[in-house]
């Protein structure tokens, strides 16, 4: 029985001890000098914040709030990267699933080639189409109140269709044969 006397006393006691500490915060709480006193450290911890940020913005220091931000961004930005770095992974594995430029290489240089063959033919079939001997050109009209053996010539350099054509098809740059490197 003492022991059940002993806790009864003792829960007694801490019964009283709680509501005395209830009835104790309840009257500092209805208090205007305690409410006014925790009012007024409230707003002078506010001022201090705020000339703390003052401070630092005129020293050029960062405040937690500007760090916390910057913090946010570059998370942001590292995740758009890791982004952009497995889109790059997935298009190098596809190039080289594809098999590189190599076979594209090779149709160029072939296309290239038969480009090169094709020019030299043309100039070929240019010199063949070329007369050997040039017909002039009468430059003058024959009348019938003059009658004339042969044609008159002009005075200067015979020009004909054939040479004309000729110094056109000569003129005309023509391209050079390209040859890739090979690496």
């Amino acid at each position: 029985m003492t022991n059940d006397a002993s806790d009864g006393l003792r829960a007694r006691i801490s019964r009283g001890g709680e509501d005395a500490l209830g009835k104790l915060a309840q009257e500092l709480i209805d208090s205007p000098l305690v409410s006014g006193a925790v009012s007024r450290a409230f707003e002078a911890r506010e001022k201090a914040v705020q000339a703390q940020e003052v401070a630092m913005g005129a020293l050029n220091l960062p405040s937690a709030a500007d760090i916390e931000r910057l913090t946010r961004r570059i998370r942001s930005v590292s995740q758009r990267l890791e982004g952009i770095e497995d889109g790059l992974d997935r298009v190098e594995q596809r190039l080289g699933t594809i098999g590189g430029t190599g076979p594209l290489e090779q149709r160029l240089d072939a296309i290239e080639a038969q480009l090169a063959t094709f020019a030299s033919q043309l100039s070929r079939l240019g010199d063949q189409l070329t007369p050997a001997a040039p017909q002039p050109v009468v430059t003058e009209p024959v009348t019938a109140a003059e009658p004339s053996p042969t044609i008159p010539r002009p005075s200067g350099p015979t020009r004909t269709r054939a040479a004309a054509a000729s110094r056109r098809a000569a003129a005309r740059p023509r391209p050079p044969a390209r040859r890739a490197a090979s690496a």
